[in-house]
């Protein structure tokens, strides 16, 4: 007989139910090695099928252009054949070594692993979030999970992490910490309070894709710094909300049981230590100090940081180069906090702290190394770009004219990054058809780039295409060592669809009921000839 005293279950919601469904369809897939390892094969298989079929799109970018066929088509190119067999074997090591955030990755763990094993982490956790309100914690790591985009390295590798150590700290479940960090660092990825590199690296193919309806337009890297920077505060609000009201009641109480308890710190909601407030102080004079040379090397017109041919600080050796002030930042901090506390003496210790740091990562290692084979197998055979143009096309022949054009735009471009996540890369072949298109049809490409942005941002956290997925998921593991890829989706989900319906209607309000313009200089419409 049922004990009375037990309480009943929870009832589960329709929507709870399609989570459920689609964690389990997720989940049917194989471990992720396995899965980019068959997917790799798969990319072989179809690139011989699609090239023995001569499948090709109609390159949408200006004849002459970098990268352009003479013949002026996308092509599928065969790597099932001794050309493409070739290819692949001289280019499998310099595929997983030119992964560009196993670098990152590698480089900032450095850093990170001397704060972490100096204690520097649990200390800086601890005084952060002991008394905290409980959702004012959240509504932060949201927050600073948009503005981390800025130098987007620090949310993936330091944030995302992190806020789960917070979350578990507060006896909450670490994975919805972990979760609202992902999303505002990845599904808010074109949010910001600030400027960051991604602004004229967008502005600047946006304006090539303008130049071909009207030569003299110019796009500044500003373009869209108003609607972004109120779309910061949109973010963290519906990010906090899916995090309190779904994410964390359909995860229930954390079980550790599945957990690496090597991360799991039950001292953390201890009370701070006299030494390890000293050692606070230290690193907070540290952090101060490093914080100086960051400003000489930016900030003075000599600064040796800023471009050197332009003189500008956002697109500059300092930006491109941002993993190393990661390094640079928690070393200095954690070894300051070390000596203070007496858990860092000597450069033993910090050797021996980021050769630790390195070793938790072997699971992420083997990931990137099938991961990459894809991507590269999926770039040289051009179906990435071929399903891109497919896609455009397709919504181009719609022939819809009026502002609601802007939904089914934004759900495109959001549909295309599963398949073909780098902002840039995607960007670069889809804007020589929208921008002309919709500017003939009287919308400026400031309103058109910041729509594609939206796009862009909201499925970065569904899509193990996202160079960074792998990288959550091996965090996440360790706390969950039965977590797969469909949990994870399962997981992220609900932040995707809020974002994808939420910061379209803003976008709609923002534009063309309110009339704001997205940026300084913007306009919402655009009059050829004009």
């Amino acid at each position: 007989m049922a004990d009375p005293n037990t309480p009943a279950p929870a009832k589960r919601n329709a929507f709870s139910r399609f989570l459920d469904g689609v964690e389990w369809l997720g989940n049917l897939l194989p471990h992720p090695v396995t899965l980019f390892a068959v997917l790799a094969v798969g990319i072989v298989l179809l690139s011989g099928l699609f090239g023995w079929m001569g499948l090709a799109v109609e390159d949408p970018r200006p004849a002459g252009s970098t990268g352009v066929a003479e013949n002026g088509m996308i092509e599928a190119v065969s790597l099932l054949n001794a050309d493409g067999l070739r290819r692949i074997f001289t280019g499998m090591v310099d595929n997983f070594t030119g992964f560009a955030p196993l670098g990152v990755v590698l480089v900032a763990m450095l850093g990170v692993g001397v704060a972490e094993r100096s204690g520097l982490l649990s200390a800086a956790v601890r005084a952060m979030v002991l008394g905290a309100p409980k959702h004012l914690v959240t509504v932060a790591i949201v927050f600073a999970g948009v503005i981390s985009n800025t130098a987007s390295e620090v949310g993936y590798v330091v944030l995302v992490p992190l806020a789960a150590a917070i979350f578990y700290a507060l006896g909450r479940h670490p994975l919805a910490g972990m979760a609202a960090a992902f999303a505002g660092v990845s599904g808010g990825y074109s949010a910001n309070l600030l400027i960051g590199t991604i602004d004229p690296l967008l502005a600047g193919i946006t304006e090539e894709a303008a130049q071909l309806i009207d030569p003299e337009y110019t796009v500044v890297a500003t373009a869209n710094y108003y609607f972004m920077a109120a779309s910061t505060f949109l973010v963290t609000i519906v990010g906090s909300l899916v995090t309190i009201l779904i994410v964390e009641p359909r995860l229930g109480k954390y079980d550790r049981s599945g957990a690496d308890e090597s991360i799991l710190d039950d001292s953390m909601m201890k009370p701070l230590e006299a030494n390890e407030r000293k050692g606070l102080v230290w690193a907070g004079l540290a952090f101060l100090g490093v914080l100086g040379v960051m400003a000489l090397t930016l900030a003075p017109d000599w600064g040796v940081l800023r471009n050197p041919e332009t003189g500008d600080r956002i697109d500059s050796p300092f930006f491109d180069g941002f993993v190393v002030w990661i390094l640079i930042f928690f070393v200095a901090l954690g070894y300051a906090y070390g000596r203070a506390t007496g858990t860092m003496k000597t450069d033993r210790d910090i050797i021996n702290a980021m050769a630790h740091a390195l070793s938790t990562l072997g699971l992420y290692i083997v990931l990137v190394f099938f991961a990459a084979q894809f991507v590269a197998f999926f770039g040289w055979t051009n179906l990435g770009a071929i399903t891109a143009v497919s896609g455009a096309n397709f919504l181009q022949d719609t022939g819809l004219t009026g502002p609601a054009l802007f939904f089914l735009f934004i759900l495109m471009c959001a549909v295309i990054n599963l398949s073909l996540g780098s902002a840039s890369a995607q960007w670069a072949v889809t804007a020589p058809i929208f921008v002309p298109m919709l500017m003939i049809i009287g919308y400026s490409p400031e309103a058109i780039q910041a729509a594609y942005r939206i796009g862009d941002s909201t499925t970065n956290i569904i899509t193990p295409m996202m160079s960074y997925f792998g990288l959550i998921l091996a965090w996440a593991t360790r706390y969950d060592k039965n977590l797969g890829v469909g949990t994870m989706i399962a997981l992220m989900l609900p932040y995707s669809i809020a974002f994808l319906f939420l910061w379209s209607i803003f976008f709609y309000v923002w534009t063309f009921i309110l009339g704001l313009p997205v940026g300084p200089g913007s306009p919402t419409y655009y009059t050829m000839g004009g």
